[in-house]
């Protein structure tokens, strides 16, 4: 056993805290609607996934909320969480056998975009210090890693949605390299009118502002996905000081294999499929032992296509349920794949495979068993498959403890 997970910590659009999210995400309970945020009405992109019941003042102290973009700022009560969780207390340990390492693809967007507005409309004596750092892409790892004093192996991975699952195995590395403990996952605030009008050129995302039918992956007239924030930071220990301790143990992080797609038009095929087994090898796990995987479901339907058709080509036509809760949240970027592995977590504790929500029928071509409602199941093994944008592919499979 090379790695365990002991703790979880969730900010999700349809939860905050790992409770209400998993509460919400068995029930079905959909966290998209307008955007709220900032007036939308002139956007092209007027939906999004929000994490309305997130309120920084009750969660951070006061003294970090004017340095913090609302992306660390959800970072910290996650890690925060997890810690309690995994019942951690880090002054208790050696604080070079600490570290952190989280993904991250937009950095704290809305913080640069309040600084710029001082930049311009009042002059640059008002643009705060923090700015040198607090829209950085690294900078949940650096506050986590100096509110809890951890001062061992610290690093961000930058992959969009694979990212999250990549830093997961940044840490799962890290422990198998004899650091005792890492904070890793990913988190994710990209809801400011900047960011947004940021990624609204990306033609992936869905024009829809409906609800119910905006992110539909694996279905017929599938129109792209919703942006989201949030994410979910874990805590990946050591198998050996986890169990002397008596921590709490979800699962094990047993196997992951990152690839890189050819460049379009290079005549090559995609490499998702090829991450996935190698996942599987890295696990010396069988196909037939994966009991559900979560897909990455991208709403696009010739990515939804190809994804389909490497879990069919792995396990069969229709043999493995598979399952989308990020229809309920949005898509997190590297929040999202961090997220999905809480989320597999927790279906292996509690023996159920949450929902894909507003689906309607598969498309032509996808052959999977896709789970649209709630299925009791027992549990083992797990398989999270995450892509990011620009030809990042990963996989990773997580187990039961043993």
């Amino acid at each position: 056993m090379s790695a365990v997970v002991t703790g979880v910590g969730v900010v999700a659009p349809n939860g905050v805290g790992t409770r209400e999210y998993w509460e919400h995400t068995v029930s079905g309970t959909r966290g998209i609607g307008p955007i709220t945020n900032f007036d939308a009405s002139d956007y092209p992109v007027r939906l999004a996934g929000e994490a309305t019941g997130f309120d920084p003042v009750d969660h951070i102290p006061n003294r970090l909320l004017p340095q913090t973009d609302r992306v660390t700022q959800f970072a910290l009560a996650a890690a925060e969480w997890a810690l309690a969780d995994a019942r951690v207390d880090p002054a208790q340990l050696d604080p070079f056998d600490m570290g952190v390492v989280t993904a991250n693809s937009t950095g704290g967007f809305e913080f640069g975009q309040h600084e710029l507005e001082n930049l311009w409309g009042r002059g640059p004596q008002y643009v705060s210090a923090y700015q040198s750092f607090a829209w950085f892409y690294a900078v949940n790892t650096g506050q986590i890693s100096i509110r809890h004093g951890m001062r061992g192996p610290t690093g961000v991975v930058v992959g969009e949605q694979a990212g999250g699952l990549d830093a997961l195995a940044q840490a799962r590395r890290r422990v198998r390299s004899g650091t005792r403990l890492l904070v890793s996952g990913g988190m994710e605030a990209p809801l400011c009118p900047w960011a947004v009008a940021a990624q609204s050129p990306n033609r992936r995302i869905s024009r829809s502002d409906d609800p119910e039918r905006a992110y539909r992956p694996f279905a017929a007239g599938a129109s792209g996905y919703v942006l989201g924030e949030g994410g979910a930071i874990l805590i990946v220990e050591d198998p050996v000081a986890a169990r002397r301790r008596g921590a709490p143990v979800y699962g094990e992080i047993a196997g992951y294999r990152a690839t890189f797609d050819p460049r379009p038009g290079s005549g090559r095929p995609p490499s998702l499929e090829t991450a996935v087994r190698g996942a599987l090898e890295d696990a010396r796990t069988l196909a037939a032992d994966i009991d559900v995987v979560f897909a990455d479901a991208a709403g696009v339907s010739d990515l939804d296509l190809i994804e389909a058709r490497a879990i069919a080509s792995v396990f069969g036509a229709a043999t493995v349920p598979v399952t989308a809760p990020k229809t309920m949240t949005g898509r997190l970027n590297a929040g999202g794949a961090a997220l999905d592995v809480a989320t597999a977590l927790l279906a292996i504790r509690d023996g159920i495979i949450p929902p894909t929500v507003n689906h309607t029928g598969l498309a032509g071509g996808c052959d999977i068993d896709l789970v649209t409602e709630a299925r009791p199941a027992r549990i083992r093994t797990a398989l999270v498959i995450a892509r990011g944008h620009g030809g990042f592919n990963a996989a990773m499979v997580v187990r039961a403890p043993r």
